[in-house]
């Protein structure tokens, strides 16, 4: 499978771009531990144009991730434009255009899965994106609106034209937001159309590898992206099962790289997003506790010590603890 001239292999899993999660110490990891491609968080075009500096931080990759893309949004052509161009100065693989993120303070504002209900702005940011930058361009989107606006199959060939390179496509309408289950019956009749030469990435509900291998025979689909099954868990993409001991160094690591790149503050601020949300803590009793110090450790050294006293606990108790990711 190809995105330009980058061959990913055969079955590629991608790691989805989600803004307060895939920072540069979780999106190092988690290419080191068999991510194809990673994505930065997405950022907005309007404020990567006015020079928002937590935005234009938001651009920092680095050459241990790649391939990496960096993802932009936004509703103003020119401003998506604009922001594309200095996203290829940041020098990612590739750029992709966000149509499918359904929250409200982006879908209300008609960015995003905003997108889905003005679809000619759609492709006239998608055509003039293209245009503007060498850089493969890539879109990933939803299957429509609502149930009676499932539009994804002719959306797709429209896209393609523009001259995208890839497309991908999370299995729930905006309405859905992210509840119910994904159908990805709407993602492998794009993959089938005979009119669809581009890659095409499925996305929604893949909750382990064996979930992404049901999703490639079943779907026919080049690539899978994974989004929330990884939170706190960089290995998701590892074919070996890490031991307790692997999977809390990991973490340990991704704290280091955050403080390293970043700052000590914010990158114990991303990091502890990901404590919070890893099943490896699950086996310690009475943990909202230990949690609660996690969230509010303020140094590297003291979080650092949190974690090595869960270690202490969970290692004599590991075969008892429902620790397997």
């Amino acid at each position: 499978m190809k995105i330009g001239t980058i061959d990913f292999g055969e079955r590629p899993l991608f790691l989805a771009p989600m803004e307060d999660v895939t920072d540069i110490g979780f999106r190092m990891l988690c290419k080191r531990y068999g991510a194809a491609m990673v994505y930065t968080e997405f950022v907005s075009a309007e404020a990567l144009v006015r020079d928002v500096k937590s935005t234009v931080n938001k651009l920092t990759i680095s050459d241990d991730e790649r391939p990496v893309g960096i993802q932009i949004y936004g509703r103003d052509v020119e401003a998506m434009v604009d922001a594309a161009k200095m996203v290829e100065q940041a020098g990612p693989d590739v750029i992709d255009l966000n149509f499918g993120c359904p929250v409200k303070k982006v879908a209300g504002k008609g960015a995003g899965a905003g997108m889905l209900q003005n679809i000619p702005k759609m492709l006239e940011i998608t055509q003039k994106v293209v245009d503007a930058v060498r850089l493969p361009v890539t879109v990933k989107t939803r299957l429509g609106w609502n149930a009676e606006q499932l539009i994804i199959t002719e959306l797709a060939e429209q896209l393609q034209q523009c001259g995208i390179k890839a497309l991908t496509i999370h299995g729930r309408t905006r309405a859905q937001m992210y509840t119910g289950e994904a159908d990805w019956t709407l993602i492998g009749e794009v993959k089938r159309n005979p009119r669809i030469h581009i890659p095409i990435i499925g996305n929604g509900d893949i909750k382990s590898l064996d979930d992404a291998d049901r999703a490639f025979a079943t779907y026919g689909v080049d690539a899978v992206m994974v989004g929330r099954a990884t939170f706190g868990c960089p290995w998701f993409f590892s074919r070996r099962e890490l031991t307790l001991d692997e999977k809390i160094d990991v973490l340990e690591e991704q704290l280091r790289i955050n403080v390293e790149r970043i700052d000590e503050y914010r990158g114990i601020l991303h990091t502890r997003r990901h404590l919070a949300a890893t099943p490896v803590f699950k086996g310690i009793p009475n943990f909202r506790e230990t949690r609660i110090r996690m969230l509010r450790a303020e140094k590297q050294d003291e979080l650092v010590a949190i974690l090595e006293q869960c270690r202490d606990y969970l290692r004599p108790h590991a075969g008892q603890s429902p620790l397997a990711m």
